[in-house]
C-alpha cells in the first residue's frame, strides 16, 4: 500500500508562486507514475500534470503549460509541482495520485492524497 501526503498549499496573490510536495510511503514509489489533479468548487476534478516513474514522460494540461513544472525525487519518495505565474482560476484543492501506469485523464489511481488548498487572490 502506498500513502500520499501533500503539503505546500496556501494563499498567494496573482502572479505569485507556490511549490506543492507529495510525500509517498512505501518502497514502490520509484516504480509508480504520479499525477497532480485539482478540483475547484462546482467543477469536476481535472488532471493538471503527470510524470512517469523515470521522469522521462511528462504531461501538462494546456491551462498550465509554461507555468507549472512537475518533478520527482525517487530517493526522497516525493513528487513536486512548482506553480508560477498563478492566476485566480488556479484556485482549487490539489491532489496527488499514484498509478502503476502513466497517469491520464481516465486513470483510476491506486492511491490519492488528502488534498491541499491553493487559493490565488486577484
Amino acid at each position: 500500500q502506498v500513502q500520499l501526503v501533500e503539503s505546500g498549499g496556501g494563499l498567494v496573490q496573482a502572479g505569485g508562486s507556490l511549490r506543492l510536495s507529495c510525500a509517498a510511503s512505501g518502497r514502490t514509489f520509484s516504480s509508480l507514475s504520479m499525477g497532480w489533479f485539482r478540483q475547484a468548487p462546482g467543477k469536476e476534478r481535472e488532471l493538471v500534470a503527470a510524470i512517469s516513474w523515470s521522469g522521462g514522460n511528462i504531461y501538462y494540461a494546456d491551462s498550465v503549460k509554461g507555468r507549472f513544472t512537475i518533478s520527482r525525487d525517487n530517493a526522497k519518495n516525493t513528487v513536486y509541482l512548482q506553480m508560477n505565474s498563478l492566476k485566480p482560476e488556479d484556485t482549487a484543492i490539489y491532489y496527488c495520485a499514484a498509478s502503476s501506469t502513466m497517469v491520464t485523464h481516465t486513470t483510476i489511481p491506486r492511491a490519492w492524497g488528502q488534498g491541499t488548498q491553493v487559493t490565488v487572490s486577484s
